[in-house]
C-alpha cells in the first residue's frame, strides 16, 4: 500500500467522525472543514457524496489516472541510457547540468534524481550531522583571498598534479585556477589577480613551506623569518595569514571536494590532454562556468580591490636574491654564469652586491641599487635592448696576448674609452714630454 492510499484512509476516517458530530449537531460545518483544513463548500461536497455513494464517494477520483505533467518515459529513458554510457561517474548536478547543455535536456533536477534513484544508478545521499558555526565572511570583495593547492589527478592519463586556486571570502568567486607540477611559490596566480583585479587586504594560506617558516614543526609560523611569498605580500601591504587546522580552511576545502568531482570529467569531455592547454581552457572556459555556478553575492556593495597604478607587483612577485659579482664580471644563478654587460655607471661591477630578479615565466634581472643593469630570457641569453654585441667587452684588447685578454677584460672598455678621447689631440712640447737629458760638460771632457 502506498502512502497516498494511507492518507486516503486517514481521509475517510477523519471525515466520517466529523459529518457524524456536525449531524449530531456537535460541531459546525464551518469548524468540521477547518479541522479537515479544506474550505465549506468542500465539506459539503463530500458530504453530498457520501450520502449518495458511501465509503466510495470519498475516494480521491486522481488516483489511479496519470499526471498531465508526468515526465515523458522516452525522455527518461534516454536520460538513463545516458548516464549508463556515458556519464556513470558524475554527480546528479552534474550529470544534469550536463544533459542541459551538451543533449538538449528539459526535465528538471527532481525528477531526473528520483529517476535514477528508482533505477538503482544513483544511491540516496546520506543525512548530514549538524554542521558546527561557520565564520562569518567579510562583507567586500578583495577583502581577504583564500589561496590553496590540491594534488589529484586532474587530467586522465597523466600522473597527480597540483592546482592552484585563488579565491575571494565574500563571494566565493574563484579569481585564480593553474595546473602546476608541483606548488611552488604561486608567484604567478597571485600575478594573475593583482593585474586583473588590484591590490587586496589579505591572503590566507595554510602553513606550507613556500608560504611560511616554520621554526618548529606543528608550531606557529615565524612572524620574523620570511619566505619569498611572505616577503613580497609584506612589500605590497598585503596582510599574510596563516591556517593551522583543515577545518580553518573549510571554504577551500569543499571548494577543492567540488572541483576533484567535476573538473577531471569536465577537462575530460573537452578532449583536454595537457597541461597547457588544460590551463588556457581554465581561464578561457571554465572559471566563468564556475562562478556562475557557485558564486555568491557579496554582503555588501563595492570592492576592496585598489588599483596598482605603478605596478610595483611586476618587481615584488618574483624571487629576489643577492649575488656578489665575481672577477670576470659574472655572476652565477641556477647553475650558469651571467655576464654583466657594459654599463654607464662604472667600468665593472667587481665585488659588487647585485639583486637578482628571477620572474614566474623564467626570466631574470639583474639590479644594482635601482639599475636594471641586464634581462635574461629563461634559457639565460640576455635580451637586455642595451646589451652590447658579444665580444664588444674584449674588442679594446683583441690584439694583446690570450693571457692578457682573460685579465684585461673587465677594463677594457674604460681604456678603450681613454684612448679615444686622446684621438686629433694637440702633440705636447717636446718641452713637456721628458726631463732635459743631463749632458756631458765640453770642459771636463778638454781636460780629459
Amino acid at each position: 500500500m502506498g502512502t497516498a492510499s494511507i492518507h486516503e484512509g486517514v481521509r475517510r476516517m477523519r471525515f466520517s467522525s466529523l459529518l457524524d458530530r456536525t449531524e449530531a449537531k456537535e460541531l459546525t460545518q464551518e469548524a468540521a472543514s477547518e479541522i479537515l483544513g479544506i474550505n465549506v463548500r468542500t465539506f459539503q461536497r463530500w458530504a453530498e457524496r457520501y450520502e449518495a455513494e458511501g465509503d466510495d464517494g470519498l475516494v480521491d477520483r486522481r488516483m489511479g489516472r496519470r499526471s498531465p505533467k508526468r515526465a515523458p518515459e522516452e525522455e527518461l529513458e534516454r536520460m538513463l541510457g545516458l548516464f549508463r554510457d556515458k556519464y556513470a561517474d558524475f554527480t546528479v548536478k552534474h550529470f544534469h547540468e550536463q544533459l542541459q547543455k551538451r543533449h538538449g535536456y528539459v526535465l528538471g533536477y527532481t525528477v531526473t534524481k528520483l529517476a535514477l534513484h528508482a533505477a538503482g544508478l544513483v544511491r540516496k545521499a546520506p543525512k548530514r550531522s549538524a554542521h558546527r558555526k561557520k565564520r562569518p565572511r567579510r562583507p567586500l570583495r578583495g577583502m581577504l583571498l583564500h589561496q590553496d593547492g590540491s594534488r589529484h589527478a586532474w587530467i586522465e592519463g597523466l600522473s597527480a598534479m597540483d592546482l592552484i586556486v585563488t579565491m575571494d571570502d565574500a563571494t566565493s568567486e574563484v579569481y585564480s585556477m593553474l595546473l602546476v607540477e608541483e606548488e611552488g611559490t604561486a608567484f604567478q596566480a597571485l600575478g594573475e589577480v593583482i593585474g586583473e583585479r588590484g591590490l587586496f587586504c589579505a591572503l590566507y594560506t595554510d602553513r606550507g613551506s613556500h608560504y611560511f617558516h616554520t621554526p618548529t614543526a606543528g608550531e606557529k609560523v615565524s612572524k620574523t623569518q620570511q619566505t619569498q611569498v611572505g616577503r613580497a605580500l609584506s612589500h605590497l601591504g598585503i596582510e599574510h595569514i596563516a591556517a593551522y587546522s583543515p577545518e580553518a580552511r573549510g571554504r577551500s576545502e569543499r571548494m577543492f571536494a567540488t572541483l576533484q568531482g567535476r573538473l577531471p570529467k569536465d577537462l575530460r569531455l573537452a578532449g583536454i590532454r595537457t597541461v597547457e592547454a588544460a590551463n588556457a581552457w581554465l581561464k578561457a572556459h571554465y572559471l566563468a562556468e564556475h562562478n556562475a555556478a557557485f558564486a555568491i553575492k557579496a554582503e555588501q556593495e563595492g570592492t576592496a580591490f585598489v588599483a596598482d597604478r605603478h605596478e610595483a607587483w611586476r618587481e615584488a612577485l618574483c624571487v629576489i636574491e643577492e649575488r656578489t659579482v665575481a672577477n670576470d664580471n659574472t655572476i652565477a644563478w641556477s647553475g650558469r654564469r651571467l655576464q654583466l654587460p657594459e654599463s654607464r655607471l662604472r667600468p665593472h661591477f667587481v665585488k659588487t652586491v647585485v639583486r637578482v630578479h628571477e620572474y614566474p615565466d623564467g626570466t631574470a634581472s639583474v639590479f644594482f641599487g635601482p639599475h636594471r643593469l641586464a634581462r635574461f630570457a629563461a634559457d639565460r641569453q640576455q635580451i637586455s635592448p642595451d646589451a652590447p654585441q658579444p665580444g664588444n667587452v674584449l674588442g679594446a684588447v683583441k690584439d694583446k696576448p690570450c693571457r692578457a685578454r682573460k685579465c684585461a677584460s673587465l677594463t677594457a672598455p674604460a681604456r678603450a674609452a681613454v684612448e679615444i678621447a686622446r684621438v686629433g689631440a694637440e702633440k705636447r712640447a717636446s718641452s713637456r714630454t721628458k726631463k732635459p737629458t743631463r749632458r756631458a760638460n765640453p770642459a771636463a771632457i778638454s781636460m780629459a
